[in-house]
């Protein structure tokens, strides 16, 4: 019994982050006296979203190391193929998934997950986890975010146009690069100047960084939540229904990363970042959309953060998988 115990702590311990986030869905949703959700409807009217993904993106850059980024750059065609599966795939994937049955706010949800850059750590931690090149799955990472100012106000107006009521979702691109420039890129670079100049004779503990770096996350979740609890209780009916679309939303964009790599050719130790890096999708940016822009569509921040769980759930299952079988799944 104390073995089994013992067991379950450890593995509560290693899945700490999605606990985390459902205790904090549960929580705010379900919590009587509404103290929660007016905490972090006071953080979200005081700019709280916006210095978490700051701070996100700033530890990001404290922890990338340039000789790693300089190993990921020489593998171009692994790269490109990943910048097509985020770019590319991940929209028409959702586009042919917005012709099931479902509510604007659910397809507004996916629309704009597909329009995110790949995550900033799980999907390099995966990529390591199954024998994969480390070094260019954060490559990925950087570049992909680096490219995502530019690229989210042109899918997400492509996605949009695509709804029936698309003339309602017309969005200010320029105010979204603008926007996206200051949480992303800005932050980025003045971590990895950091990085180099203050920090450069001093050991910086990643994995701690990493840690405070998902808190921030876990804390955007706990603010949008917060801003969405009524219309999520009105809609608990549709939970399970994103679920199952989550799943095969995310299970689409992994059969297409394993027939790029197989019909290119990419071998083992190259792939893994491909599959991971490109089918995975950043949830700290998402939210921040959301709120910003379509804070009426609770269901779309129901899908963002359903989405994350269930592709982190699949993902972490498969890097397991292939790093224990050491051949192609």
């Amino acid at each position: 019994l104390i073995r089994k115990a013992y067991f379950m702590i450890h593995k509560l311990k290693e899945q700490w982050f999605l606990v985390s986030l459902a205790f904090i869905f549960l929580a705010v949703i379900y919590e009587p006296f509404n103290i929660l959700s007016e905490t972090g409807i006071f953080l979200k009217n005081h700019h709280g979203p916006e210095f978490m993904i700051f701070m996100i993106f700033m530890i990001s850059g404290l922890v990338i190391e340039n000789t790693q980024v300089r190993a990921g750059i020489r593998d171009i065609k692994a790269t490109a193929l990943a910048l097509v599966l985020i770019l590319v795939a991940a929209p028409l994937a959702a586009r042919v998934l917005s012709l099931l049955p479902m509510e604007t706010g659910v397809a507004l949800g996916f629309f704009i997950v597909a329009a995110m850059p790949t995550t900033l750590s799980s999907g390099v931690v995966m990529t390591g986890a199954a024998g994969g090149n480390m070094a260019h799955a954060l490559f990925v990472t950087i570049l992909s975010n680096f490219i995502a100012i530019f690229s989210i106000p042109v899918v997400l107006s492509f996605l949009l146009s695509c709804l029936h009521r698309g003339g309602q979702f017309s969005i200010d691109q320029y105010a979204i690069v603008v926007k996206l420039f200051f949480l992303v890129v800005l932050p980025l670079v003045t971590g990895m100047a950091m990085k180099n100049h203050i920090f450069r004779n001093r050991k910086i503990p990643a994995s701690k960084l990493q840690i405070v770096n998902q808190c921030f996350v876990i804390a955007v979740v706990f603010i949008s939540i917060s801003g969405a609890k009524d219309l999520l209780l009105e809609r608990t009916g549709v939970f399970f229904y994103i679920v199952l679309l989550a799943a095969v939303f995310h299970l689409m964009l992994l059969c297409a990363s394993f027939c790029l790599v197989k019909l290119f050719g990419i071998e083992r130790g190259r792939m893994e970042s491909i599959v991971f890096m490109g089918s995975q999708k950043t949830l700290p940016l998402s939210l921040v959309i959301q709120v910003t822009y379509f804070p009426q569509f609770g269901a779309a921040l129901l899908v963002c953060v359903i989405h994350h769980v269930v592709h982190l759930m699949i993902d972490g299952c498969l890097s397991t998988e292939m790093g224990r079988s050491g051949h192609c799944l």
